[in-house]
């Protein structure tokens, strides 16, 4: 990749974690968590969704692919599973 596309990439990489600590900041105070320990819930709320992301985004690709080639056909003369 080239430099610009690096930088691009980074900078939306910190906009979605600033987004999802500002989110979950918002999420701990509503709830009436205050002093030191809406610290620790902000941090709990943030690192728990990018690890949930973390761990979505490739096993939605496995799914897809998956089921990508369950209902399609390697030779152009076998008819593919319909799902009915």
């Amino acid at each position: 990749m080239s430099g610009k596309m690096n930088k691009i990439i980074v900078i939306l990489s910190l906009v979605l974690l600033l987004a999802i600590a500002i989110v979950s900041l918002g999420i701990a105070y509503a709830g009436g968590v205050r002093g030191i320990g809406l610290l620790g819930v902000w941090f709990f709320v943030t690192f728990g969704i990018i690890i949930i992301l973390a761990q979505l985004i490739p096993a939605g690709i496995l799914i897809s692919s998956f089921m990508k080639t369950i209902f399609s056909s390697f030779r152009k003369g076998e008819i593919s599973i319909r799902a009915t």
